[in-house]
């Protein structure tokens, strides 16, 4: 199995046990089940190899209505957090500078995510934290449809730090690293 491909397995296991298992992402479900998710890897290192890798899978979903949405994954580029953090700050001055700023939107993720005024080790984080540093493209068209169909998406992050401080750190990570093993 080539490295590209180990990537993918590790990340779709990651999405079926922690983002659709856990419920973390109530719309991710119905995209995993429909086959509509892209997994592209990029082996790019530096910020303007990852800048252009990013625009190509713009590009990608552009031509392929088909595909809902793209998971990026950087297999070298951005372990570090902080770069990861810059990385996210390019990536959505190119959106808006490319003119997909009212077509897509990014989320992102991360092995060593940690928002902002919480501490490394709250079980929290995990709610974005990845096997791989991941920038996720979701059409901003999708995404309007999916919380029209929600009762209460405002709720949804709540829910998920709830839960996920239940679980506690240590299972969470444990989940992690069962992806990297899978």
């Amino acid at each position: 199995m080539t490295q590209a491909n180990q990537i993918i397995e590790e990340t779709r296991y990651w999405l079926t046990s922690t983002i659709i298992g856990l419920n973390f992402c109530p719309f991710a479900k119905r995209e995993f089940t429909q086959d509509t998710i892209r997994y592209s890897v990029s082996s790019a290192i530096g910020l303007e190899s990852n800048l252009h890798s990013l625009a190509e899978e713009f590009q990608f979903l552009d031509n392929h209505s088909d595909t809902e949405t793209t998971l990026l994954m950087f297999s070298h580029a951005v372990t570090d957090f902080d770069d990861f953090l810059e990385l996210i700050d390019y990536a959505n001055q190119l959106l808006d500078d490319l003119g997909y700023d009212s077509v897509y939107q990014l989320a992102h993720f991360h092995p060593l995510y940690c928002f902002n005024g919480v501490e490394f080790d709250d079980a929290s984080n995990y709610t974005n934290r990845s096997p791989f540093p991941t920038l996720h493209i979701i059409r901003e068209r999708s995404m309007q449809r999916a919380i029209e169909s929600h009762p209460d998406t405002t709720q949804i992050p709540e829910t998920n730090i709830k839960l996920a401080r239940e679980l506690g750190a240590k299972h969470l990570q444990s989940l992690l690293d069962i992806c990297k093993n899978s």
